[in-house]
């Protein structure tokens, strides 16, 4: 796997966490007790973008945009499509067929 491929990869994984992945830990730390620093650990906050202490004691979480996070997802896919061999051999036929019209053939 290149490097580009590794990122692209990567990028994806991130992507799909944010647009798939489970907010239960988060809805729990904002409803429940205070868990204790062993539980926070184990905890995946991974969807959160954001987390404030208000003044009045409580939390406000704000979590990343699951539409924006599955808009990037698919520009990914689109441009993973371009890098593909039957992709590149489709454009290339479909160059042919284009230089064969203009060449009255």
């Amino acid at each position: 796997m290149t490097r580009n491929n590794k990122k692209r990869e990567s990028l994806k994984n991130g992507y799909e966490k944010l647009a798939f992945g489970s907010v239960n830990d988060a809805v729990r730390l904002l409803f429940g007790e205070a868990p204790d620093p062993r539980e926070l650990e184990r905890m995946d906050f991974g969807n959160i973008a954001e987390i404030r202490r208000l003044k009045d004691g409580g939390l406000e979480i704000k979590f990343y945009d699951r539409i924006r996070a599955l808009d990037c997802l698919r520009s990914l896919s689109e441009k993973s499509a371009g890098d593909s061999p039957l992709y590149r051999a489709l454009q290339k036929c479909a160059k042919e067929i284009r230089e064969e019209k203009k060449d009255g053939i």
